[in-house]
């Protein structure tokens, strides 16, 4: 089986990104700055106001119907889950190739609710991609002084951009990441300025060699302006095993991932464990789901997996996922006969995994997720 092949058989899931933040913050910024960069990928986007955001033709080409406005009221407020499913469905139709939605609220949004809203959705083809809250540096004092639920918001977020951290001090940009960090609860922050938060760390960008017809508008930028140096405290983290992991061990080490490690993904072969299935994984801030599916005709026996975070200790990040290996299991024939495929053992020590792995019983009973919390 070709990879292309592959993918059509398993095809990707398009993360959906809720970007939120007080009127003023930036967020509209950070927007128009992941369309402007996103090189050879395409970003579809719903908003409750297109009138106020400027977004230029460059940063539209090629996505035509890749744009939704809900021009009336607070998104959360304004459609339900059923609503919502609609207007992603059509952003996110096959043959528009997207590989990210983006949400942005208006200020008036209540975050946890549209989180709650994409959570609940039954479109297979879409994962939960994060809650992004864009914080001003220049006027947290002041904002969170009006606002006391500021440091609510911040708790909930899965990666925290500290915008305009160049109107103030080194002395203050210091303590202030300090305390942004203590109130995000060890989620992800990322300091930038201009808004230029960088897309790796909420989708995988195509290659920008990619050719799809006549030259794009990406092309041109990719030849007329340099590479933005974005990766202050980005890091990136790649593992390939030729070993199974163990699940224990690596419910562990999830349950205790290093603070700022935003983003996580790749699929995990658990062995003896359950040999019949590989899992795909896909962690982000708070959220975990792993999704078990036969091993795919030609799909390589070594599994790999990737790390995205901001301020993370990228040598930490690998070591903790290098001592999840597990070099020693084995399973007898009769042993893998026993409950599809894995032993008793293998099955206890599966039920940290297997707690998050999406139930098609309480979708349709409208349970909510667990939710990944260390």
């Amino acid at each position: 089986m070709t990879a292309e092949e592959q993918e059509r058989a398993v095809p990707q899931q398009i993360p959906v990104v809720v970007l939120s933040g007080f009127l003023g913050a930036g967020k509209t910024t950070v927007l128009n700055h992941l369309l402007h960069s996103s090189r050879g990928s395409r970003i579809a986007v719903l908003v409750n106001d297109f009138g106020s955001i400027e977004i230029d033709a460059m940063a539209v080409a090629g996505q035509a119907g890749s744009t939704v406005s809900l021009g009336n009221g607070c998104l959360c407020c304004a459609v339900d889950v059923s609503e919502l499913d609609e207007q992603l469905a059509r952003l996110t139709a096959p043959g528009l190739r997207v590989d990210l939605v983006v949400i942005e609220a208006s200020g008036l949004a209540e975050p946890a609710e549209l989180v709650r809203m994409v959570l609940a959705g039954d479109n297979p083809r879409l994962v939960y991609g994060g809650l992004v809250e864009v914080v001003d540096a220049a006027e947290f004092p002041a904002t969170r002084a009006r606002h006391p639920g500021l440091g609510t918001r911040l708790a909930v977020a899965d990666l925290v951009v500290l915008n305009k951290t160049d109107r103030i001090t080194a002395t203050a940009r210091t303590e202030l990441l300090a305390q942004v960090r203590d109130l995000a609860r060890g989620a992800a922050v990322a300091p930038v300025t201009h808004g230029r938060l960088d897309p790796e760390l909420l989708f995988d960008r195509r290659p920008v060699t990619e050719r799809r017809g006549q030259l794009s508008f990406d092309d041109l930028r990719a030849e007329e302006e340099p590479a933005p140096h974005l990766h202050e405290g980005y890091e990136s983290v790649a593992r390939t095993y030729e070993v199974p992991l163990d699940p224990v061990r690596l419910m562990s080490f999830l349950e205790r991932r290093p603070e700022g490690l935003y983003r996580i993904k790749g699929y995990v072969d658990f062995g003896a464990a359950d040999p019949l299935h590989r899992y795909g994984l896909h962690a982000v801030g708070r959220f975990l789901r792993f999704t078990p599916e036969p091993w795919p005709e030609g799909a390589p026996a070594a599994p790999n997996s990737s790390s995205v975070g901001a301020g993370i200790d990228a040598a930490g990040v690998a070591a903790g996922l290098d001592a999840c290996r597990e070099e020693e299991l084995t399973a007898t024939p009769d042993a893998l006969s026993l409950a599809g495929g894995a032993d008793a053992d293998g099955q206890r020590r599966m039920w940290g995994v297997l707690r998050y792995v999406r139930d098609p019983e309480a979708d349709a009973a409208g349970e909510p997720e667990p939710e990944f919390t260390p």
